[in-house]
């Protein structure tokens, strides 16, 4: 009997737990070393870019329009659109999309939630919270984002559900 009771309170625990999780994506808690933050901070001063707001996580931000209502989360169906940029100035992706906000780059996970539906912000975002020092290519092969490279990303969010 004791058993069965250990065994049922074991099962209720864990469903609980995994009902808590919702769509299977949890915060990774990430901090950029304070290396690459200085690298994102000289590049927005060397730039005169605003850099007034920086995250905990180690990437900096401009809300450019906060936007209305709820802020997304991790299991949120996202849809936006943006411009992806290296610090050179080379865009490496334009798209208007649709994506659950949990399975991007770390980078997106933490700063989609600072703004709201219709809202619009800037990111600049260090090697850590992006693809570290994996490179990014085409499919033909050619490198569109080399690995440890800052990211810039203008991304305005359409709608979230």
């Amino acid at each position: 009997m004791r058993n069965l009771v250990w065994g049922f309170l074991c099962f209720v625990l864990f469903y609980s737990c995994k009902k808590e999780s919702g769509c299977g994506y949890s915060d990774q808690n990430i901090v950029a070393p304070v290396s690459e933050q200085q690298a994102v901070k000289s590049y927005l001063d060397s730039n005169s870019l605003y850099s007034g707001s920086k995250d905990a996580c180690g990437f900096y931000y401009e809300v450019v329009k906060e936007g209305d209502g709820n802020s997304p989360n991790l299991c949120s169906q996202v849809e936006l659109s943006y411009i992806g940029k290296l610090t050179n100035g080379d865009v490496f992706d334009q798209a208007s999309t649709a994506f659950t906000l949990g399975s991007t780059i770390e980078g997106f996970r933490k700063g989609l939630p600072i703004i709201k539906k219709g809202g619009r912000i800037k990111l600049y975002i260090p090697p850590s919270l992006a693809y570290g020092s994996k490179e990014i290519k085409d499919g033909n092969g050619k490198v569109i984002i080399p690995a440890n490279s800052i990211l810039i990303f203008d991304i305005s969010l359409t709608t979230f559900y």
